[in-house]
C-alpha cells in the first residue's frame, strides 16, 4: 500500500512538473543616477535637464527599455549647492545602487563631487561647461562632460573681436565655478589673440547690482566687454549697461543659452553675442548638417511636452542620457564597461558631434558654436 502511494506521488509530481508552465525572471532594471540644479539660482539649467532626462526614460520604457530592462532614473535636486551635490552622489551610489551619474548641472558642483566619483568608480558625464571638470583627462579617468568646451567659446568669442579689430576689453566674471574657470582662459587665451586686458571685475552668485565693477568698466575705456556666469547676473549686466549709457558691444558665455535669461533682460539684452550650441538656431541649420535631425526632433518633443523653448542646457541632459543610454546597450550596467564604452563614443547630438577619446573626455571642438546674438528677444545667427 505504502509503495503504491509512493509510486501515485511520484507520477503527481513529475506530472505537474511538465504541466506547469516556466516563470522566467524579468530582466533587472537599469538604475541610472540623475544630478541637477532643479530648483534654485541655477534652475533654469537644471529645470530643462530634469524634464528631458524624464521624456527620454518615458520614451524609452514604453518601447520596452533598454535591451528589455526597464530605465529607472533617481533624480536628485542640488539646488546648486556643492554639499547638496556630494551628499546626492552619495547617495545614488550608496543607497540606489546606481550604474552611472549625468550631471551635475554647475560646474562648481560637478567639481566638489569628483572625489566620489574617482573613489567609487562609478562613471560620471557632467551638464557643465568648464574644461577642468575632465582634464586632465589621467586625473579624470571616470568623467566625462557634454556641453562644449570653456576654452573654445573664448575663442570663437575672441574670434569675432579680432574680425571687427576689437583689442582693448574687459572682463566681468561670476565667482562660482564656471566664472572662474572661464576667467582663466579668458586670461590666458588673450595673449594669442593679442587681446588687451584692460579691466577685470567679479560678482557674486547673488549679486544683483554690478553698476560699481561696470562703472570701472567705463572709465578704463574698453571697447568690449565679456560678461561670463550661469547666474541671473547675465541679465542684470545688460541692465546696468543700458541705465549707465553703455553702449560698447556685449559678449557672454554659452553660459547664456536659455532664451529666459534674454527675456529677463528685456530691451537690454539687444545685441548680445554669444556662442552657443546649433539648438537655440535650428531653423538655420542646413539641411545636409549631421545634427539637424537630432536638432529639430528633441526641439519638437521638448516644445510639444514642456510648451516652453528649448534651451542649451536641456540639450545636454539629452546628449548625456542618451550616449549612456547607447552604451547600456552594447554592454549592460557594468560600471567599467560603461566607462571603456564612453570614452569610446561617436555620437552626434545637439552640442555637437560628439568622438571621445582616451585622451578627450569631452569630444567636441570650436565648431561646435555659432555666434549667436540677441535681436527682439529671439536667438538669431551673428551675421557677418
Amino acid at each position: 500500500m505504502k509503495k503504491r502511494i509512493l509510486i501515485l506521488s511520484m507520477a503527481i509530481t513529475i506530472l505537474l512538473a511538465f504541466s506547469t508552465p516556466y516563470v522566467f525572471a524579468e530582466p533587472a532594471d537599469y538604475h541610472v543616477g540623475c544630478v541637477f540644479a532643479v530648483t534654485g539660482s541655477a534652475s533654469w539649467l537644471g529645470e530643462p535637464e530634469r524634464n528631458t532626462a524624464e521624456m527620454i526614460a518615458k520614451e524609452i520604457n514604453a518601447a520596452g527599455g533598454i535591451n528589455g530592462h526597464k530605465l529607472v532614473l533617481h533624480i536628485e535636486d542640488t539646488q546648486g549647492d556643492n554639499t547638496r551635490a556630494v551628499n546626492a552622489v552619495k547617495k545614488l551610489i550608496k543607497k540606489d545602487n546606481v550604474c552611472a551619474i549625468i550631471g551635475p548641472s554647475r560646474s562648481g558642483t560637478s567639481m566638489a563631487v569628483l572625489p566620489v566619483i574617482a573613489e567609487s568608480h562609478i562613471p560620471l558625464i557632467s551638464c557643465a561647461g568648464a574644461e577642468v571638470i575632465v582634464t586632465p583627462v589621467e586625473e579624470r579617468k571616470w568623467v566625462f562632460k557634454v556641453p562644449q568646451k570653456d576654452s573654445d567659446a573664448v575663442k570663437r568669442i575672441y574670434d569675432d573681436m579680432a574680425a571687427k579689430g576689437i583689442k582693448d576689453i574687459a572682463i566681468i566674471t561670476g565667482t562660482t565655478g564656471f566664472g572662474a574657470a572661464g576667467r582663466d582662459q579668458l586670461k590666458e587665451i588673450a595673449a594669442e589673440y593679442k587681446i588687451n586686458i584692460v579691466a577685470d571685475e567679479t560678482y557674486g552668485p547673488a549679486d544683483t547690482d554690478m553698476t560699481a565693477q561696470l562703472l570701472k568698466i567705463k572709465n578704463a575705456g574698453a571697447k568690449a566687454l565679456v560678461n561670463w556666469s550661469i547666474v541671473p547676473a547675465q541679465s542684470i549686466v545688460p541692465q546696468n549697461m543700458q541705465q549707465l549709457k553703455m553702449t560698447i558691444p556685449l559678449y557672454q558665455s554659452h553660459g547664456f543659452g536659455n532664451i529666459k535669461y534674454a527675456e529677463a533682460a528685456g530691451e537690454a539684452g539687444n545685441g548680445i553675442i554669444f556662442p552657443g550650441g546649433r539648438l537655440l538656431a535650428v531653423d538655420t541649420v542646413p539641411e545636409d548638417n549631421p545634427q539637424k535631425k537630432v536638432l529639430v526632433s528633441y526641439k519638437e518633443d521638448y516644445e510639444k511636452n514642456f510648451h516652453e523653448p528649448v534651451s542649451t542646457f536641456g540639450g545636454h541632459a539629452y546628449d548625456s542620457l542618451w550616449i549612456l543610454v547607447n552604451a547600456l546597450k552594447k554592454v549592460g550596467d557594468d560600471p567599467a564597461k560603461l566607462r571603456d564604452e564612453i570614452e569610446n563614443t561617436h555620437f552626434v547630438g545637439t552640442a555637437g558631434v560628439f568622438n571621445f577619446s582616451p585622451t578627450d573626455h569631452c569630444g567636441l571642438n570650436k565648431d561646435a558654436f555659432e555666434m549667436l546674438m540677441v535681436k527682439d528677444g529671439k536667438f538669431v545667427v551673428l551675421k557677418d
